[in-house]
């Protein structure tokens, strides 16, 4: 089986001369669910953002057996649906079935199809009944939840979170984790929650400082202390 994400020597360097990544060398199977953690600034965010071209550094990345490159870009983009951390970067339209509906229009899909998308990504997220709702008006949990929906309705194969239950009460965490939770395709998730890691995600990636320093069953990396500590990790 091709794996859904290879990188090989991944390195991203921003403008300030910060060094984001360094070496980075992570391949994840399909449909498999994977965590990425770290303390502040160990690469996570960007790791992600380089997954479909949003940054691009030096290394090489394949998605589905296809080099990442600018030729394909459009079509790795497909395949790569991201969920940011604050959802306003992904809501801009005046309701909610616009905001869902953006991606298939977007893609040339007829009207039917689309409307079937929409319907699709929002039942999944459980946000079906407020298709006519204005997305500025909705709760953060509820913001969120729209955002995966938008990203649901490209159907991509692979989807990737930046800190998902982060500013979220106790409902709206919860209702994050049951999603991503249900979802079949491949799944990133990079986040300073562990206990979400522990609850959903069988695979562990820790970073510092831009490397991989730990990857493993998320049983047993979340088990030691001594590397939780180690990285500022609780």
């Amino acid at each position: 089986m091709i794996p859904s994400i290879e990188a090989r020597q991944l390195s991203f360097r921003y403008a300030d001369g910060r060094e984001a990544l360094r070496d980075v060398d992570i391949t994840v199977t399909s449909g498999s669910k994977v965590g990425i953690v770290g303390p502040n600034g160990a690469g996570k965010s960007t790791l992600l953002l380089q997954l479909n071209g949003i940054l691009t550094g030096n290394g090489e990345i394949r998605i589905g057996g296809t080099v990442l490159s600018r030729k394909n870009l459009a079509t790795i983009r497909s395949q790569v649906g991201l969920v940011f951390q604050d959802p306003d970067d992904q809501l801009f339209s005046p309701t909610v079935y616009d905001d869902v509906a953006y991606g298939p229009l977007y893609m040339g899909l007829s009207r039917s199809e689309v409307n079937e998308r929409v319907n699709s990504a929002l039942g999944a997220v459980g946000m079906l009944e407020h298709a006519s709702r204005a997305p500025h008006s909705m709760s953060v949990g509820e913001k969120k939840l729209i955002a995966v929906a938008t990203v649901l309705s490209m159907k991509p194969a692979i989807l990737a979170f930046d800190e998902p239950t982060a500013g979220l009460d106790a409902r709206g965490r919860r209702r994050i984790i049951e999603v991503i939770g249900g979802l079949t395709q491949t799944v990133l998730v990079a986040t300073h929650d562990l206990p979400l890691v522990r609850q959903i995600l069988e695979r562990t990636i820790v970073l510092d400082q831009g490397r991989v320093v730990a990857d493993g069953a998320t049983s047993e990396l979340l088990a030691d202390a001594g590397l939780l500590a180690r990285h500022g990790l609780e």
